[in-house]
């Protein structure tokens, strides 16, 4: 298979993919696809946690963007759709594909990442001005953000789009977060049509809200993501009683609860589920607050799309139950109200972004919270490498949180079974679904470890054709 594989990648090219990002690594995001006629990009992702990954959002894109007519995005994780105003901005004129609730997210998360990109470049400015260097000017500010936003066009779950020259796209669920796709695209060539398979970021099976991912019967080359890849979940129901228990048993303990959680998935899925454990008599009295405006945001877009739920929540929200008379919950919008919330020393559940603690205002929270032995930080989604939230979990025994250094006195949980991602077994029986065998399958979106595990797994396990691609790697096919 190997040989064969080679040479029809080797000798046809029609079709040129670059991985722009999301290799060996868990962040950027980005896939430019060259034909003899269109160019496209799937996703335009930010790149985040360490210094050195950050610093390639800044640098020029390795394609022209004037040049890109179609960009497909798999949801609205930053890590997908960060780029984009900067990419609009750098001369970007065409259509952005992406799933109705994907399109609606991305109205407030690129909103408020250009919010951060200009706080960011004022911070700094006023740090450069008394050092006598020269300003900075942010990535991209709020009114390229909201520019960026007229380029999107939503569509409906399975609906095929055709973008000419013989190439189609069609969104799948992928049981991500709200609205989050796998895509399927076709491509014709000079030897025919190929099938390319983007799974996006796929959910773990069983999640509250939302529905679980789409199998996929069919592709000639893959591209899934490996996030988890080596590794697996403890059951959902296991997970959702570890949670309690860590929530009862740092209330008893008589501190506070800080629970960094994105706005966008990761909120939601942890308000219900602080709402199932009240109304089965687990927990009671809870006093919940979510600090985050986007969240409030992203909480009202859940519920308007019911296309995206499974069918329990459908019933809870028929039966006006969501949310409701539960627990004492308040979302807090200003930044007066934020402040308010770091006077209390005891009994509050504070649930902030962002979740991996690298900007927002979960970072004041743990300022007044981390150094308290009584308190507790209650992990719940994956910490990438070089992030206050990685660091934390690894055991460090002081952070730096602007500027002034922290005792990590707290009782700290990591709570992997509510990650939104897909395990090792999950991402093998997704794989597994495929009827026709792929000719190769790339793994993508991991740690360079994970990643290079996970493949050698997929070569073991399903005898499938799997490898790990290099940044800026070309591939033909």
């Amino acid at each position: 298979m190997e040989q064969a594989v080679e040479k029809d990648i080797r000798n046809n090219d029609c079709v040129k993919i670059t991985f722009v990002g999301a290799t060996r690594t868990v962040t950027g995001s980005c896939y430019y696809i060259k034909t003899n006629n269109v160019h496209i990009l799937v996703d335009c992702g930010a790149f985040q946690g360490t210094r050195d990954n950050e610093k390639r959002n800044v640098e020029p894109f390795p394609f022209k963007p004037s040049e890109i007519q179609y960009l497909l995005l798999t949801h609205a994780h930053l890590d997908h759709s960060g780029l984009i105003p900067k990419l609009v901005k750098d001369g970007f004129k065409g259509k952005i594909f992406a799933t109705k609730a994907t399109v609606d997210l991305c109205g407030v998360m690129l909103l408020d990442s250009a919010h951060i990109q200009e706080r960011d470049a004022e911070w700094e400015n006023k740090r450069r001005i008394r050092a006598g260097k020269s300003l900075i000017k942010p990535l991209y500010t709020i009114q390229e953000a909201a520019d960026s936003i007229a380029y999107f066009h939503g569509l409906a779950y399975n609906e095929t789009v055709d973008l000419g020259n013989g190439i189609a796209a069609r969104f799948r669920d992928a049981g991500h977060i709200l609205g989050s796709a796998i895509i399927e695209l076709w491509v014709k060539g000079d030897t025919g049509e190929k099938k390319l398979v983007f799974s996006g970021d796929l959910g773990q099976k069983n999640l509250p809200l939302i529905k679980d991912s789409t199998p996929i019967e069919d592709g000639d080359y893959v591209f899934v993501e490996s996030t988890y890849g080596n590794r697996k979940h403890k059951g959902i129901k296991e997970t959702v009683d570890e949670f309690a228990q860590a929530v009862a048993e740092s209330l008893k303990r008589g501190g506070n609860v800080i629970i960094p959680a994105f706005a966008v998935g990761r909120t939601q899925d942890i308000l219900y589920i602080l709402n199932q454990l009240t109304r089965e008599g687990k927990l009671d009295h809870l006093q919940v607050f979510v600090d985050s405006p986007m969240a409030l945001q992203a909480t009202r877009i859940t519920v308007k799309h019911p296309e995206c739920l499974d069918k329990e929540t459908l019933e809870l929200m028929k039966r006006e139950n969501f949310l409701k008379n539960t627990v004492a919950l308040k979302f807090t919008e200003s930044v007066e109200d934020s402040m308010e919330i770091n006077k209390i020393k005891s009994g509050a559940i504070i649930i902030s972004a962002s979740g991996m603690c690298e900007a927002g205002r979960i970072r004041h929270h743990l300022k007044h919270n981390l150094w308290r032995p009584e308190c507790s930080i209650i992990f719940v989604g994956f910490q990438a490498q070089g992030t206050l939230g990685r660091r934390i979990v690894d055991g460090a025994k002081k952070v730096r949180i602007f500027g002034e250094e922290i005792a990590v006195n707290a009782r700290i949980y990591a709570i992997g079974g509510l990650s939104a991602h897909a395990d090792r077994d999950e991402l093998l029986d997704w794989l597994s679904k495929f009827k026709k065998r792929p000719l190769r399958v790339f793994i993508i979106h991991g740690e360079e470890e994970t990643a290079m595990g996970f493949a050698a797994t997929i070569q073991k396990q399903l005898n499938l054709d799997a490898y790990v691609p290099n940044i800026l790697e070309e591939i033909r096919i």
